[in-house]
């Protein structure tokens, strides 16, 4: 009775429900135990690839690999703000969240999500800078240009964070706070609230398709263009080797902006159905287990590194 009491007031300290990944109490604790071992997977992978473009920048010095390590930051971040609380749901479910700790993990989750998309767009024109303007790429990918699209990257993410995250932070929620998720995400927090949320839609849509179309119209424009040289290489072998260095990304940004755009591209005010959750996994577990495998399976360089930091220990 004294939760429900406190669940139907508005206040700051307030708690969420979080149902989690699976209300199946059979299958809970293998769940539990694949997505633990597939967090310490993903933070293991991700430090090896920051560690070899560290200790190695001599043999890793291109702006790919600049940028492979910013990357590779972001998704131990950003998988560290979503699978604390979907392991927490898996061990007790339901699982409450306080006000001020769902609207902190919605500021960090939406901050590396939008820095993710630039991060990608960023590596889409770099790819383009390479393959079409081959002898201008030092210039045009100096040092100073990619710190200034990295550091442009975290603060557009940042910026488009605080708006998003103020506007459903003022909202009112009414009770019962039953958040149909894993964790506190933009669509499941709009369709609990108790008020008007037209304006928190026009915000949300407005800064989505500056964040997510701006920079996948980058990509895809990055690509149409690295598209017209490959045609129009005389050498099959020259543009498979071409290609090559593009196929890594390609894949990666088509993954992550599929399931992205299909998610927030809905109508916002939606009823949250385990699909949700499902794809949810998708882009929160998925990418960025697969991201540093897709970047360095086929990558000679990555591969000589490993090799030689291997040697030595």
């Amino acid at each position: 009775m004294e939760r429900s009491l406190q669940l139907t007031n508005r206040s700051t300290d307030q708690d969420f429900i979080l149902l989690g990944l699976s209300a199946r109490k059979d299958i809970r604790d293998g769940l539990f135990v694949i997505f633990l071992a597939l967090y310490l997977l993903i933070l293991i992978e991700n430090m090896l690839v920051i560690y070899l473009i560290c200790s190695q920048h001599e043999l890793l010095h291109k702006p790919m690999y600049f940028f492979l390590g910013n990357l590779s930051c972001l998704e131990m971040c950003y998988v560290s703000v979503t699978m604390p609380s979907l392991l927490m749901g898996l061990r007790s479910s339901p699982c409450y969240v306080s006000f001020t700790s769902c609207m902190a993990q919605l500021f960090l989750f939406i901050s590396f999500i939008g820095t993710k998309c630039a991060l990608l767009a960023s590596m889409a024109y770099d790819r383009y800078v390479a393959v079409c303007r081959p002898l201008h790429y030092p210039l045009l990918m100096r040092p100073q240009v990619c710190w200034g699209l990295a550091v442009s990257s975290w603060a557009g993410g940042l910026s488009v964070s605080v708006i998003k995250t103020t506007c459903i932070a003022s909202l009112s929620y009414c009770g019962p706070n039953v958040l149909n998720h894993f964790f506190c995400d933009v669509s499941p927090l709009l369709s609990l609230s108790c008020t008007r949320v037209v304006l928190t839609e026009l915000v949300d849509f407005i800064l989505a398709i500056v964040i997510f179309c701006g920079s996948l119209l980058v990509a895809l424009a990055s690509y149409v263009g690295i598209g017209r040289v490959l045609i129009r290489m005389p050498s099959a072998a020259a543009s498979r080797r071409a290609l090559s260095t593009c196929a890594s990304h390609l894949l990666v940004m088509g993954i992550f902006y599929s399931v992205v755009l299909f998610m927030y591209s809905r109508p916002r005010r939606i009823k949250p159905t385990d699909l949700n959750k499902v794809l949810s996994v998708i882009y929160t577990v998925a990418t960025p287990m697969c991201s540093p495998i897709i970047y360095c399976l086929r990558n000679r360089e990555v591969h000589a590194v490993l090799r030689k930091t291997l040697r030595v220990c």
